[in-house]
């Protein structure tokens, strides 16, 4: 006969293990990052079904689908979307590539110097770079047209930026080429020269070497940067809606805005067309994290030799052709941004009266630009510190603790990385305007804040990761010995250990919230308007003048955080004296 056991009176079996202070502070990790990443994503699936508007009682039904896809400039937008991402990629890509090795494997004449420019570009908001551009190639009065019809033997030659191959350009003269070269040159620097010394033994040339030894050998960093890439198909919007739009070419983000954006608001169709790239990333991101996680490759053994590349003759060549690249990604557009603030009317210089500051006192008096700085300063400067805090702490815990769920946890943390900013401010939409006790909010600087944070949680958490990773434990160790707990060992010994990669990681989301747009354009009202997005009003209502001001703004509160940043992060934490 078979023995049932019994509990003893009194005692009650739980299942459960149990619920120990870093148990709960797990739970509630994952819990407050799940809902605040996931739950808004669920709603755009689950709204994608529902036929009634955001006010009445929810049905649900097929009608939006069927609304959303029998549009020919739905299906058109998500073509366009892809289109765009393969030709850039095959334009960038290569040229990433081959400028990373010339500044890490050549001696090319002030490879530091060429290099930093890059990291200047990257720091640039791309609105600013497009905004540039259009001034310099308009069809009717961009500056460089003005100057090519003047030469006779051209025949009328004509840029115009309003075209696909205007995006393409716009997308190259931004972050296309700078974060490749930002991303790929350290894992060149790092590469062994043993295989590049054999293969030029052989009697292969440098280009030869570059093509079929350290192109290869390299090739884990590029499927990664590559991926990274494409999952920003979906991303870009500010170029799209400056260059596209205007002349009808939608893409998947501008078509998501037009739909949420019209009278009525077309919010479900909006859903739908979210939720195809949904499922798309959703099966795509486990391949990205999986890659991303193997990133580790051998290029430095105990045989390691660094050794850079004799170019001969072709150094003089090399440099000239890079410092070119970095000229056209940094001093034109800034020059043309500077110059439209104070001309009369861009690109005409035949005016009685060329040079004004008239549009400097329009905007330094309009009290929407004034209200768009205070807007910027407070959205950025809370998304830099609730940012770091909230982030710090994630990247500590799934470094220093062994807790279950830190798998569940960080795969949380990766999920951002591929949800384009217009989808995630989509799903925001949906739950601050679909829950009752959110509804308040919307319209509010706090709604920006919120989706201001979740922008760039990936790489924030990731960064702060590799330097717990890099940081020893004996100092925690002999806080807690000396009978210190789990927060006041953090607040007081890791904090301050880790305050210069804090400071990094505050001025990287500063950046990312004055800068962009498309994760709060369906968010924000005519009260909680940024910089950034007052920027695209002023270009769209034809007043560029006043909008290069604007982008002047923008690019100065970027710049001069980070340098101001930059001065207190080396005061603080562990320093060299």
């Amino acid at each position: 006969m078979s023995r049932v056991e019994t509990a003893p009176v009194g005692k009650t079996v739980s299942w459960l293990p149990p619920l120990d202070g870093g148990t709960l502070l797990m739970v509630l990790l994952i819990g407050a990052m799940g809902f605040y990443i996931l739950y808004p994503l669920a709603l755009i699936l689950l709204n994608s079904f529902n036929v009634a508007t955001i006010a009445e009682p929810p049905a649900y039904g097929l009608q939006a689908w069927k609304d959303a896809f029998s549009e020919a400039g739905i299906w058109r937008s998500l073509w366009n979307s892809v289109k765009i991402g393969v030709v850039l990629q095959v334009i960038a890509l290569p040229l990433g590539i081959f400028i990373a090795w010339l500044l890490s494997r050549t001696n090319i004449f002030f490879s530091n110097a060429l290099e930093f420019g890059f990291l200047i570009s990257f720091i640039l908001p791309p609105l600013a770079t497009t905004f540039g551009w259009m001034l310099l190639l308009d069809p009717s009065t961009g500056l460089i047209n003005m100057w090519l019809r003047k030469i006779p033997l051209l025949g009328g030659l004509n840029f115009d930026i309003y075209t696909f191959w205007g995006i393409i350009w716009a997308h190259v003269m931004t972050h296309g080429v700078s974060t490749k070269v930002m991303l790929m040159t350290p894992a060149f620097r790092r590469m062994d020269a043993s295989l590049e010394e054999a293969s030029r033994m052989s009697g292969a040339s440098s280009l030869t070497t570059l093509i079929r030894i350290t192109a290869p050998a390299m090739t884990p960093v590029i499927v990664v940067v590559f991926l990274l890439s494409v999952i920003r198909i979906f991303s870009s919007f500010e170029t799209e809606l400056l260059l596209g739009v205007p002349w009808g070419f939608y893409v998947y983000s501008t078509k998501i805005v037009d739909l949420a954006r019209q009278e009525p608001p077309l919010v479900n169709q909006a859903a739908a067309l979210g939720s195809v790239i949904l499922l798309f990333l959703i099966t795509f991101i486990p391949v990205q994290r999986r890659l991303i996680a193997r990133r580790q490759f051998t290029t430095v053994t105990g045989q390691f030799k660094s050794k850079v590349i004799d170019l001969g003759i072709w150094r003089y060549p090399a440099t000239a052709f890079v410092a070119f690249v970095v000229f056209m990604l940094d001093i034109v557009p800034v020059l043309s941004v500077l110059g439209g603030s104070f001309m009369t009317r861009f690109g005409f210089f035949n005016l009685p009266r060329t040079w004004t500051l008239e549009y400097w006192h329009m905007a330094l008096n309009d009290p929407r630009i004034l209200l768009g700085l205070k807007n910027t300063l407070i959205v950025a400067g809370s998304a830099a510190i609730f940012g770091v805090i909230i982030f710090s702490l994630i990247g500590y815990v799934l470094v220093r603790t062994k807790l279950p769920g830190r798998g569940v946890l960080d795969s949380i943390c990766w999920l951002p990385s591929a949800i384009p900013g217009v989808l995630a401010g989509l799903g925001l939409l949906w739950m601050f305007l679909g829950t009752p006790i959110f509804r308040p909010f919307y319209g509010t600087l706090f709604l920006l804040v919120i989706a201001s944070v979740l922008g760039g949680v990936t790489l924030a958490t990731q960064i702060l990761k590799a330097n717990f990773v890099q940081l020893g434990k004996e100092l925690e160790e002999a806080s807690r010995m000396s009978g210190a707990g789990f927060w006041k060992t953090y607040f007081t010994v890791v904090l301050p250990l880790m305050a210069q990669t804090m400071v990094l990681v505050g001025v990287l989301k500063f950046m990312f919230a004055s800068q962009h747009t498309s994760g709060i354009i369906l968010l924000a009202t005519s009260e909680s308007r940024t910089l950034s997005l007052l920027a695209l009003d002023q270009v769209a209502a034809g007043y560029r003048e006043v909008a290069s001001i604007t982008v002047i703004m923008i690019m100065a509160l970027t710049l001069g955080v980070a340098l101001i940043a930059r001065s207190f992060g080396l005061k603080v934490g562990i320093r060299a004296d």
